[in-house]
C-alpha cells in the first residue's frame, strides 16, 4: 500500500513514522509513505496557499486552485509507482521518501488537464483523496478495514480555517472526522488514520490472529456480526496496592478463562 500525505507541517510527520509498527512496515515495504509539504504548489514564490474567505469572517482558507494542483501533482508522481503485492515483503531502509524536485512537480502538472481520477479498472490501483476535518464522518474500525484495502490513499491535512469549500466538494473521495472537537490542523488525525490502516496491513502484526482479538474487531454473535471492545488483561505483579489479578486468569483453566474473557467483552 501506498500512503501519501500532503500538510503544511511534513516535519510533523518524520519520527512518529520512522519508530515502531509503522517503521517496521516502512522497512519490509509492506508500506510506502510520501509526506509532502502543500507549499510546493503555492501561487507564487512566497509560499502562499491560503487567502480570506468572500463574505467576510475571521481566519484564511486554503485555496482550491493549490489543492488542485497538489491532487494532480500526487497523482501524477504515482503513476511512476510500481504497486507492490500487498502480502509481499522485502526489506528496505526506513527513511520516508521526499518529494521530487519542484520543477520535476510542475512538467507533471503541465501534462496533466485535470484531477486524475480516482475511479479505475481491475488492471490499475485503486486510490481514495481523503481530507481530515470535523465536518466529515466520523471515523470508525470499519473504515480503517475500508481504507486498509486500497492501494493508494492520499491524505489533505487541512489548518487556519480549512480547505474552500469547493475542495470537498468537487476534488476528494471522502470527509473523515476523528471526533467533535477542533485541532489546530489534520495533521494528528492522518498520524491517527495511518495507524490504525497500517496495522491491518497483512504481515504488519506479529500475528494475524492479534488483529482479530484486538478492541473493535468484528465477531459474530447469534449470526450477526457486532463490534466488540476487548476484554480486561492483566500482567505481573500479581497485587499491586492492594488492587490483585482476577485469580480465574491464574488457575490455569483454559476453558473458564475463555468463558470469562467472552463475559467481559462488551459488544456494540
Amino acid at each position: 500500500m501506498k500512503i501519501d500525505v500532503v500538510s503544511l507541517f511534513p516535519k510533523m510527520f518524520e519520527s512518529v513514522f520512522e519508530e515502531s509498527m509503522i517503521g517496521r512496515a516502512v522497512k519490509n515495504k509492506i508500506l510506502e509513505l510520501d509526506i509532502h509539504n502543500l507549499r510546493d504548489w503555492a501561487i507564487d514564490d512566497y509560499g502562499t496557499v491560503d487567502d480570506k474567505p468572500f463574505g467576510g469572517g475571521a481566519g484564511m482558507l486554503i485555496r482550491a486552485d493549490v489543492v488542485y494542483e497538489a491532487i494532480n501533482g500526487v497523482k501524477a508522481q504515482n503513476l511512476k509507482f510500481k504497486f507492490p503485492n500487498k502480502t509481499k515483503k522485502k526489506k528496505g531502509n526506513t527513511k520516508l521518501r521526499r518529494d521530487p524536485s519542484r520543477a520535476d512537480r510542475s512538467t507533471h502538472l503541465r501534462a496533466t488537464a485535470r484531477v486524475a481520477p480516482t475511479k479505475t479498472g481491475n488492471d490499475r490501483p485503486v486510490i481514495k483523496v481523503v481530507v481530515l476535518s470535523a465536518k466529515g464522518e466520523r471515523y470508525t474500525q470499519k473504515k480503517a478495514e475500508e481504507l486498509s484495502r486500497l492501494d493508494n490513499l492520499i491524505l489533505l491535512c487541512g489548518h487556519y480555517e480549512g480547505f474552500d469549500q469547493r475542495v470537498m466538494d468537487y476534488m476528494v473521495d471522502e470527509v473523515i472526522s476523528i471526533g467533535d472537537y477542533v485541532l489546530t490542523g489534520g495533521e494528528i488525525p492522518a498520524m491517527i488514520l495511518i495507524d490504525s490502516v497500517t496495522r491491518l496491513l497483512p504481515d504488519v502484526l506479529g500475528k494475524e490472529e492479534s488483529k482479530e482479538i484486538d478492541s473493535f474487531s468484528e465477531v459474530k454473535i447469534k449470526g450477526k456480526k457486532v463490534r466488540k471492545v476487548e476484554y480486561p488483561q492483566y500482567t505481573r505483579p500479581r497485587e499491586f496496592m492492594g488492587y490483585e489479578v482476577p485469580e480465574i486468569l491464574l488457575s490455569g483453566d483454559h476453558e473458564r478463562i475463555k468463558k470469562w474473557r467472552e463475559a467481559k467483552t462488551r459488544c456494540r
